[in-house]
């Protein structure tokens, strides 16, 4: 999208070139890389840069509002909500397609947020890999709310553990060797010295949770919570000590609450040019005219699981539960970032953290994914090239 960085990115590139770089994350990470990382960064002009940022402030205006809560407070699940809540979630990530606007101008449109932690270390240390690699200026930066790479660590670092020792303080999640996406539970240990520990391994005696460690049981302050209830739920006969809705002395680092909370939930609302309009189904009188124009989601359903792209008024009045849904008029996606052979399409994530006694929430890197199906997700991109997870580079 910057022409004089992709045409400089394009012409260093080969296949074989891309094979190298993907050895050199195997052997600095041996076993970890098991999502698809695309073959080139994207490169977000300012103009863009500025929309997507001024798109992020308009939602965080919503989620500022007093009466947020009492707005989502029909999004947790009775027997998912977990004591001891914050405020403010710890984590936002916000995702916008990258669009063209009536006068072709590149805009972003809202197609999904959380209130949830995304790939926080991953994403700010894989830009040093593409530059290892590929000629990329200096005149391009990963980074918007800090100076660099080194900035964003002790920033992270200082956010996650506060003044907990790092041993005090765990990444929790189900199974973590087994997630696709424990490459950033690698490093996340590596920049914040974070063990990853699953929830069956949890030890819980009265309030307090700990966790063993060469030989030893550590009390746990603090969780970085990366698991989610509907992962939890794919296995009923799991048994743990320690329950996610238990009432524990622990601190947590992106709480579990919000999670449903910014989400799918919260997009009826929210208005402005960037975010498409959206309606809780069973509150609508009437379907769009355009029902054409629409996609169905689910509100309790996740990572894409459950979207309907094509639907009719009489599959929609077939639904009993039409609560449980969302519509959501759809966005066209430009295909904006130049390949070997034609045009791809993406979307941007922007990756925030919101400290507690901070105002606002501070905007820090983004994530990139690249498509060429009909969605962006893995099932629409299977055996193609140039799609999958990269890093956007912003001019400075």
């Amino acid at each position: 999208m910057i022409p004089e960085h992709r045409h400089a990115f394009n012409a260093a590139f080969t296949p074989a070139r891309y094979q190298e770089m993907l050895a050199d994350i195997e052997q600095q990470l041996p076993g970890q890389l098991e999502f698809r990382v695309a073959e080139t960064p994207v490169f977000i002009p300012n103009g863009l840069r500025d929309k997507l940022i001024a798109a992020g402030e308009s939602i965080v205006d919503v989620i500022e509002q007093p009466n947020f809560k009492e707005l989502t407070e029909a999004s947790i699940p009775a027997h998912q909500r977990v004591p001891n809540e914050d405020n403010r979630p710890e984590f936002l990530t916000f995702d916008f397609a990258v669009c063209r606007d009536a006068n072709g101008e590149l805009e972003p449109q809202l197609i999904e947020m959380q209130g949830f932690p995304s790939l926080y270390a991953f994403q700010s240390w894989l830009p040093g890999i593409f530059a290892r690699h590929y000629p990329i200026s200096d005149a391009l930066t990963p980074f918007i709310g800090v100076a660099n790479f080194d900035a964003y660590q002790d920033r992270m670092r200082q956010f996650i553990l506060a003044d907990e020792p790092a041993e005090n303080v765990i990444l929790l999640e189900l199974f973590p060797e087994k997630q696709k996406t424990r490459i950033d539970f690698a490093l996340s240990k590596k920049f914040w010295g974070i063990e990853a520990v699953c929830i069956t391994k949890i030890r819980k005696h009265g309030h307090q949770l700990f966790y063993e460690k060469d030989g030893r049981e550590i009390e746990i302050k603090r969780i970085y919570n990366r698991i989610i209830f509907d992962e939890l739920a794919r296995y009923p006969e799991l048994e743990t000590e320690f329950k996610l809705t238990d009432e524990v002395d622990v601190k947590w680092v992106g709480h579990p609450n919000w999670f449903f909370r910014i989400s799918k939930f919260t997009l009826p609302f929210l208005q402005g040019p960037s975010v498409p309009p959206s309606y809780f189904l069973h509150e609508l009188k009437e379907y769009p005219a355009d029902l054409e124009n629409y996609v169905l989601k689910p509100l309790f359903s996740f990572a894409g699981a459950g979207v309907r792209l094509h639907i009719t008024a009489a599959e929609l009045d077939a639904l009993a539960d039409k609560q449980n849904y969302l519509l959501q008029r759809k966005v066209e996606y430009a295909p904006v970032v130049q390949s070997p052979d034609g045009l791809v399409k993406c979307e941007i994530r922007l990756l925030y953290i919101w400290p507690e006694g901070e105002t606002r929430p501070q905007l820090l890197t983004g994530l990139s994914r690249l498509s060429r199906g009909e969605m962006i997700g893995v099932d629409f991109n299977k055996d193609k090239d140039w799609v999958g997870g990269t890093t956007p580079l912003f001019e400075r």
